[in-house]
């Protein structure tokens, strides 16, 4: 690919990836990190991308391995992020946030896989469900169904916190 080619990629692809890991990880540092080693890589392994499916798709699963890698590290290590709240908020709308935040979190720590992980990739990273059935070698209609599945699991948990 050229240059030009790969800035194309990078301007269309970034946002959905970074969201994606955001979405994993729940730290910006880390999720920017991430995105920043995952087009590194698709970079200088471009040739083995064999067009099979969509380049946000091929990112993604980069992106997934990255961060899989990461948390194997980090568990080693025993390092985990802290949690800073952004300070350009107001203290009060910080805590409204994340508490509304951590009942979200709570509730979609609860889903089994693979439904946590098809819903997240639906809502947060803005993947299709063609490309989230890529992501898990499955079909479109697996990835709609494991994902309207892990929406009610996820409404009725809601319902009881």
């Amino acid at each position: 690919m050229t240059q030009e080619q790969w800035s194309g990629i990078y301007e269309t692809c970034y946002m959905r990836v970074f969201s994606y890991l955001m979405t994993l990880s729940g730290d910006r540092h880390l999720a920017e990190e991430l995105t920043q080693e995952t087009f590194y890589r698709a970079f200088a392994r471009q040739r083995e991308f064999r067009g099979e499916s969509d380049e946000v798709t091929w990112l993604c699963a980069i992106a997934k391995n990255l961060f899989t890698d990461e948390k194997r590290r980090q568990s080693r290590q025993g390092d985990l992020p802290e949690d800073l709240p952004d300070q350009a908020k107001s203290v009060a709308k910080t805590v409204e946030d994340r508490d509304s935040s951590f009942r979200i979190h709570m509730a979609l720590h609860g889903l089994e896989e693979p439904h946590r992980e098809v819903f997240e990739l639906r809502v947060f990273g803005e993947l299709s469900f063609n490309e989230i059935g890529m992501i898990f070698g499955k079909t479109e209609n697996w990835a709609r169904v494991t994902y309207h599945r892990a929406r009610i699991k996820l409404q009725e948990r809601m319902g009881e916190a």
